[in-house]
């Protein structure tokens, strides 16, 4: 299949820990070369677009700024067409917190004052952020978050993520959370649309994990999963999301790539 656009996870996909992935760099400049569009997509909100473009140009890959986006960014993009300025509650780190700010939104610790509370992923996460959380959603704050995940793929191993905040503070007011904004949402399918002005069906989408990347699969894009992250060959038996194409690592692009050409 010649698609358009190829748009690539980062963590587990293209790198893991400081380390590229065997064929990341050939198989994304085979990809340039042929005039196609590339994007680089994170769920993980710890580094902001200009770190991510300063460890990909360090790891040989060429991009340029715009063509990153991470689930902070379309979280900010999203929350200003309906709450511009609104104060924000964060359960992150740094990174969301300026992009949140680059945003124009302010922070609050005082529950009568939060209009949202948004959970993330969060190595600082403690049992205080879980009382203002509380106060501030039984007070009729709105409760977003950036993204799903459960873990994020480390050379160490996994590490907690946005999706023990989100099931902390689930579990403790038993509400649900309102939306999230990184993969597999409709927030991130629109974006990711209006990004490179095409049309779903003409877009790859390759990444690591069956439940976030290859769910994105539910909003017209064809998907593509590398056995190099989270998910594994014996996920797919029970996994209601199924990739078009399977890949050991990203370098098994470059046959699809043939193909097409």
């Amino acid at each position: 299949m010649d698609f358009q656009a190829y748009v690539f996870d980062l963590d587990g996909t293209v790198y893991l820990g400081d380390t590229l992935l065997p064929g990341a760099k050939e198989t994304i400049a085979a990809i340039r070369k042929r005039g196609k569009k590339v994007l680089f997509l994170s769920n993980n909100p710890l580094s902001t677009r200009q770190d991510y473009f300063k460890k990909l140009t360090g790891l040989g890959i060429q991009l340029s700024l715009a063509e990153i986006i991470t689930s902070s960014v379309v979280l900010c993009r999203h929350l200003r067409q309906s709450a511009s300025g609104a104060a924000v509650y964060p359960i992150g780190e740094e990174a969301l917190r300026l992009e949140l700010e680059q945003n124009g939104f302010s922070f609050s610790t005082k529950p009568e004052e939060i209009q949202y509370v948004i959970a993330s992923f969060d190595r600082t996460f403690t049992y205080e952020k879980l009382v203002v959380s509380l106060r501030a959603i039984n007070r009729g704050a709105h409760f977003i978050a950036t993204h799903p995940d459960r873990t994020c793929p480390f050379a160490e191993g996994e590490l907690p993520d946005a999706g023990a905040v989100i099931g902390a503070i689930e579990g403790m007011t038993g509400k649900k959370v309102e939306w999230v904004a990184g993969k597999p949402s409709q927030i991130m399918a629109a974006a990711i649309g209006e990004y490179l002005a095409l049309e779903p069906a003409k877009i790859l989408l390759v990444g690591d994990r069956l439940q976030t990347d290859i769910a994105m699969g539910r909003w017209g894009f064809k998907t593509a999963l590398t056995l190099s992250g989270v998910s594994k060959e014996a996920d797919l038996k029970t996994s209601p999301w199924q990739p078009d194409f399977v890949f050991p690592e990203l370098w098994g692009l470059n046959r699809l790539l043939e193909e097409a050409s």
